[in-house]
């Protein structure tokens, strides 16, 4: 999985996770990221609602 937008690092993301008492190695975490970002990528922000005032 290529982003070229990654705003995030494996190791702030360790970092990130170790303050919430989550250990994670370098591969764990890239794992998280690349999940992270595929779910980000696909999701569809609701459509807002047009509504017209007279």
């Amino acid at each position: 999985m290529n982003f070229i937008d990654k705003n995030v690092s494996v190791e702030q993301a360790i970092i990130l996770l170790a303050k919430n008492g989550i250990q994670v190695n370098e591969k764990e975490a890239k794992i998280i990221l690349e999940l992270l970002y595929l779910v980000s990528k696909n999701y569809d922000k609701p459509k807002e609602k047009n509504i017209l005032e007279p």
